[in-house]
Formats: structure tokens, sequence, C-alpha cells
């Protein structure tokens, strides 16, 4: 698969939950640069960018050698951002991954994963889901679950537990199935980039509060490669003192 793949970081400022979380300090080193040096570990990636719409951050990044591109304010998700930064990157690029600001350790080889998705011409965006491994999580509407069909690709995004499982008691469910749910990082073709990036919230988007269910309702195969790797994003300082 001869394809050239860039590495985007969308990472913003402000946070309801946590104001200024790509900034702050684990283990010596910012959150952002913790991802970065991450991210710059995979092979099959030509560049890796940070995009932002802070100047601290965007001097941060520069202070340890990263590259980075400002961004606009007004941007609604990380996919916009992602769109941005490419209309302002030198180089021409096939494949482009939207890595998550949030996750400091995030495994290099979910990032291949992705990329090797691509290697199926039918994939147009892919992204990765995990095992379920305990009830608790199974009914955690801020755990995105993910039905998926036979060829790997997905079929719906959901908050709810899909499917739902007649005539089995809900604490059996996850002994009857397998039940997968959504790791946030994406890939896209540079073109599909461009298009759904374009496209209005759709109502099954503005219904789950999930952005990828306005690409499967426009008819654009998402690819699903299922890793084994738990990931530990950051979404408050609360989970920050988790890790530390």
């Amino acid at each position: 698969m001869n394809k050239t793949a860039i590495g985007v970081i969308p990472a913003r400022y402000g946070s309801t939950r946590f104001p200024g979380k790509p900034l702050v300090e684990i283990q010596g080193k910012s959150m952002i640069q913790r991802v970065y040096e991450q991210a710059k570990q995979v092979g099959t990636l030509t560049k890796v960018i940070v995009a932002t719409d802070d100047q601290r951050i965007f001097d941060a990044v520069l202070a340890f050698g990263g590259e980075v591109v400002m961004t606009s304010e007004e941007h609604q998700s990380g996919t916009d951002r992602c769109k941005e930064a490419i209309d302002n990157c030198d180089g021409t690029f096939d494949i482009v991954v939207n890595i998550q600001g949030d996750e400091p350790f995030i495994d290099p080889e979910q990032i291949n994963q992705v990329i090797r998705a691509f290697s199926d011409e039918n994939t147009e965006i892919a992204t990765l889901v995990k095992l379920i491994e305990n009830t608790e999580e199974l009914f955690n509407p801020n755990k995105p679950k993910v039905l998926i069909d036979e060829n790997d690709f997905a079929i719906y995004f959901s908050r709810a537990v899909l499917p739902y499982q007649r005539g089995v008691d809900q604490k059996d469910w996850i002994e009857k199935f397998n039940y997968y749910k959504h790791i946030g990082l994406y890939a896209y073709r540079c073109e599909v980039l461009n298009e759904i990036t374009k496209i209005s919230p759709s109502r099954l988007e503005l219904a789950e509060g999930l952005e990828q269910l306005r690409w499967i309702e426009n008819g654009y195969k998402i690819k699903i490669a299922i890793t084994e790797t738990e990931s530990i994003s950051i979404d408050s300082p609360e989970d920050l003192n988790q890790i530390l």
C-alpha cells in the first residue's frame, strides 16, 4: 500500500471540562508534547502536525521542536480543524489521521492499524473499536457502541446498547454477544475529508451527539479495526489524577 499519510493532532485551549488541557504537565512534559512524540514513532506517517486555535499551544509546540499550524476558533469538531490544517500544510497526502490530543500514551500501533485499513479500496474512513468487557461500561452512554457488518464496516454508532437482546436478562447481555466500544481515532482519504466537512449536521448526529453518524447517514463507509489496547483519554482533572 503506497499511500502517504499525515497525522494531525487537533488541540484547542478552551475546554468546558478542562481548560488548557493540552498544556497540562504529565511527568515532566505537556500533554500535547506526549501525544506528538507518540505519533512521531509511527513510521507510516510522512508528517505529524498539531492544529490549534491558541497562541499558547502554538508557542509550546514550537518550543519542543514540533510542527504546528494555527486554525480558526470557529471549528465545531476536530475533523473540521484537520481539514483547515491540511489546506495550510505543505505537501499532498492520500490519508489524513485525526489523532486525539488528549491521549498522552496513545499506542503508535493503533495509528498503524487505522492506516492499514485503507488497504481495502472500499475504505473511505477508518476508526478503531475495542471489545467491551464489563456490564458497567456496556451501559455507560458516554461510551459509544458500534455495530459492525460482516466486512468490518460500521453499520451504526450509538450511546444506547445495540443490539437489544430479546428475552435475555440485561446482566447476561455481555455474555451472549460481542459488543464493541468506539475508540475515537479516525483516518480519512483526503478527498473524503474535503467532502464530509461540507455536509451539514444530520438528524442522527444531532439525536445521538455523534459526528460519525453524519457520515454514515450520507452514505460514507467507515472501516473498523479492532484493537486490544485500552486507550487512556484525559477528559477532566480527575482523569489526570488517576494516571499521575
